[in-house]
């Protein structure tokens, strides 16, 4: 849930204090006791494996900014429970036992960490929710706009139907998973823009993000509709936009009608470039990522007034209210702005994006 404090800026400001000599300390007289140098350990819990930006950008950032912050000192230890929440639970009491310093959570079930977030608590070691927020005492949380993900998935999907927008136009939506907060905030933003501009014919929450299961329910909706009566689909992430892509194909579909994605997956930055899907949400993640080190070590230091300049916006979780937090904004990347966006933000060469088999397509849109 968002409250009123947003920030809208996609970039992570900290204060600098080197002027004025001294910095603030986070609580009460017993966290400037607990408080660390340099020599500190950082636990990454990430939730699957089936979304590649996770071990592919959003480690080595934190992992990097982490050693930039502590002088080559501090140390990251990651985790992925690809996608077994027994897994997250175990990854998490091991480092807990093991007395991190502090965790960097990406719930797989944002309900069923509360109880192991309480335990790092009584364990003295704070928990900051990574991307999705985690029920029980989080110290902090940052992310993307969730709701704003939505709703930019939304407007642009009605975008590219333009003037064939209407009730008579089918659509089907293929949510996230339903133990995912996230994906509740994403459908909530898309419906806010879809409700009453389109009809929605089919919709289904994906468990796990699950790309097979994705293909699986894309098939039941051709099958329910008609394969040429979907004007549109909404597909809250882009492996399950692939999924997608691969139920349309098997049914003879084309061209792919305009579908969503969020991630910038390779990929479907690819799929984009040919036209097999209109556009993903694009989440600037060196900036999440970055936050994230910052935040942890500096929380893990003490440095209350650093930790407040990077925690400007409040949330609600269902067990807590006012938690600190950073929320990031996004932007629609179609065929238009590849170059503005992930080109621009080092995520991916041009020569990634365009490899032989797209080099064709790339040229059509300018991209060379």
């Amino acid at each position: 849930m968002r409250t009123v404090a947003m920030s809208s800026a996609a970039s992570v400001m900290v204060l600098s204090l080197t002027g004025c000599g001294m910095v603030g300390r986070i609580g009460n007289s017993g966290d400037a006791d607990r408080a660390k140098g340099n020599d500190l350990t950082v636990g990454l819990l990430m939730p699957e494996t089936t979304n590649t930006r996770y071990v592919n950008f959003d480690f080595p950032i934190i992992k990097r900014t982490v050693a930039e912050l502590t002088d080559g000192r501090g140390r990251v230890e990651y985790a992925n429970a690809d996608a077994s929440m027994a897994r997250q639970a175990q990854q998490m009491r091991k480092m807990i036992d093991e007395r991190v310093d502090v965790i960097l959570l990406d719930a797989v079930d944002s309900h069923a960490t509360s109880g192991l977030v309480r335990k790092a608590r009584s364990a003295g070691i704070p928990v900051i929710a990574y991307d999705r927020l985690a029920e029980g005492p989080v110290d902090a949380y940052v992310s993307f706009d969730n709701e704003l993900v939505g709703e930019v998935q939304g407007r642009a999907l009605l975008a590219a139907l333009g003037p064939r927008a209407g009730t008579s136009a089918k659509i089907v939506m293929l949510n996230g998973s339903p133990t995912d907060p996230n994906a509740k905030q994403f459908k909530e933003g898309a419906l806010s823009q879809l409700d009453g501009a389109v009809t929605i014919a089919q919709s289904y929450d994906v468990k796990d993000w699950s790309p097979d299961l994705a293909r699986s329910d894309m098939t039941k909706a051709l099958a329910a509709i008609g394969r040429d009566g979907i004007a549109a689909v909404y597909s809250a992430n882009d492996s399950m936009a692939g999924g997608v892509v691969k139920a349309m194909k098997d049914a003879g579909v084309t061209p792919v009608p305009p579908l969503t994605g969020q991630d910038a997956d390779l990929d479907a930055v690819q799929r984009i470039v040919t036209g097999e899907q209109y556009m993903t949400a694009y989440k600037p993640y060196p900036g999440e990522a970055e936050a994230a080190a910052k935040m942890a070590v500096t929380r893990v230091q003490g440095k209350g007034i650093q930790f407040d300049a990077l925690t400007p916006d409040r949330v609600d979780s269902p067990t807590d209210r006012d938690i600190p937090a950073r929320l990031i904004s996004v932007t629609a990347m179609t065929r238009e702005n590849i170059k503005d966006t992930v080109v621009a933000d080092g995520i991916y060469k041009i020569s990634d994006i365009c490899i032989a088999k797209y080099r064709a397509a790339c040229a059509e849109i300018g991209l060379q």
